[in-house]
């Protein structure tokens, strides 16, 4: 191989020498996998397998000087580039079709100060890393629901999950952060050292540089928490449902409840009989104290008849892997979202009758109940500018064959084309798939043209595009 090729920043392919490929590799401390290297059909998958890229290059980082090597190599380039931490994101933007992928799943450190509750935090690590470290001292920071997911993009796109009502955002709970910029310089980011760029972190997804590190700040949680299921039969989701919407506005922010509708799994608390049908399931967690959370989350148990509940105390870092099984790499997956400020009748008539034609068996829709502590954060404080949603909705398309691609993507449309007069027109970028960069500017509202501004001092070039795009300021 005298030469590889590369897609630029303006899609044109070009050539890499050889000796470029292994001027990279030497000033690295991790590895450059290439297409003829064993390792590379491994390295470049994702969770979503339904992306198939194939990239130029893959930079495995081990440190903040590897980091900063890879996004000057493709600075120099003008190379396709795209960032991996945990490789989760449904759109796939973690790999870089004919460019180079900046790898940091290995740079998964996590550490925790127990006496000022702070968790320093590498950009490969995962929710579930995180969290059992900081549950070894009965700590924890709000993340999402699935232990597998990366907590870089999480965080840089808002994140929210069972502890956001009552602590807020991820993106509420971060101090600090170290960014390899465009440039290829460190910096810095806090309210005190670059506060706009940290600004823009905290929900502006990658579109501002590399995150190497980030500082949260941790909450007493825990080790045990009041939480579980309550699975009602689908005959009755009109009624639970709407229970479930009026009980969500007088609900303490300690307790968070969820509505799932899917075909009930194989679980052993699940009758044999209703294994395979149509459900309505609530999971539920109460991060306060054990009996004020059985207290408040009693009614739960009693929109209607359920036909199975697994609800009492649980250990919180379990409980945050209880939906990692449904939730595994490899399948195929294609998502739409909508945010709700409220749940009229009609909305909740529109995920019945979606939820009644379930596609296949792994496909599911859920609505997170949120408000609480997320709201009372004003929409400007940081990039994330969805506080009004107090319900957010996501159509999960999920299957194996490819041959049901187009049927999958078709039923996910619908519901969200149905459900779009009742929402309030924004999204969560982090629920975004590849074909929606048209709904990037209504997600963030009137913060947007502030972002713009700080990608132009930060990225002019819009080196770092693979993501949900914030366009450069114009000069």
């Amino acid at each position: 191989m005298r030469s590889l090729p590369y897609l630029t920043l303006d899609r044109d392919v070009r050539q890499l020498a050889l000796s470029d490929v292994e001027g990279l590799a030497a000033r690295i401390g991790g590895s450059v996998i290439t297409g003829g290297d064993d390792a590379y059909a491994e390295a470049r998958r994702v969770w979503n397998g339904i992306i198939d890229r194939h990239p130029a290059l893959i930079a495995r980082c081990t440190s903040e000087s590897d980091v900063q090597a890879a996004v000057r190599f493709a600075a120099s380039h003008r190379m396709l580039v795209s960032v991996r931490g945990g490789g989760h994101h449904i759109a796939g933007n973690a790999v870089a079709e004919g460019g180079l992928v900046i790898d940091l799943s290995e740079m998964r450190g996590v550490d925790i100060d127990p006496a000022s509750r702070i968790a320093r935090v590498g950009p490969g690590a995962l929710l579930g890393d995180l969290d059992r470290a900081a549950q070894a001292h009965g700590l924890a920071t709000p993340l999402g629901i699935n232990s597998t997911t990366g907590v870089a993009g999480l965080t840089l796109g808002g994140g929210f999950g069972w502890l956001t009502r009552r602590h807020g955002m991820t993106i509420d709970n971060l101090l600090r952060a170290t960014v390899v910029t465009a440039d290829g310089a460190v910096r810095v980011a806090s309210p005190a050292s670059e506060p706009e760029l940290f600004w823009a972190l905290r929900g502006g997804g990658g579109n501002f540089g590399v995150v190497t590190s980030f500082e949260f700040q941790l909450h007493p949680v825990g080790p045990e928490v009041h939480a579980g299921l309550v699975v009602y039969p689908f005959d009755q989701a009109r009624r639970v449902l709407r229970a479930w919407r009026d009980f969500s506005a007088v609900a303490p922010d300690e307790l968070s409840v969820w509505a799932v509708l899917r075909k009930a799994p194989p679980l052993p608390f699940i009758p044999a009989s209703a294994h395979g049908t149509d459900v309505l399931v609530l999971p539920l967690l109460h991060c306060g104290d054990i009996e004020a959370g059985r207290r408040a989350a009693e009614p739960v148990l009693h929109f209607g008849e359920p036909i199975a509940t697994h609800v009492g105390p649980a250990p919180y870092a379990g409980f945050q892997t209880a939906f990692d099984p449904l939730l595994a790499a490899g399948g195929r997956n294609y998502w739409k979202s909508h945010n709700f400020s409220t749940l009229g009748d009609a909305a909740i008539d529109v995920v019945i009758a979606a939820g009644a034609a379930l596609p296949g068996p792994e496909c599911e829709i859920f609505v997170a109940q949120l408000g609480g502590a997320m709201a009372r954060v004003k929409p400007g404080a940081t990039a994330f500018a969805g506080r009004d949603a107090n319900f957010i909705m996501n159509v999960h398309a999920r299957w194996s064959d490819m041959h049901d691609d187009r049927a999958m993507r078709s039923w996910a449309r619908q519901v969200f084309e149905d459900a779009a007069p009742h929402a309030t027109g924004s999204g969560y970028v982090n629920f975004l798939t590849e074909d929606e960069a048209q709904r990037v500017g209504a997600s963030y509202g009137g913060n947007l043209a502030r972002l713009q501004l700080v990608k132009r001092r930060f990225d002019p070039d819009n080196l770092f595009r693979m993501n949900l795009n914030i366009a450069p300021a114009a000069a």
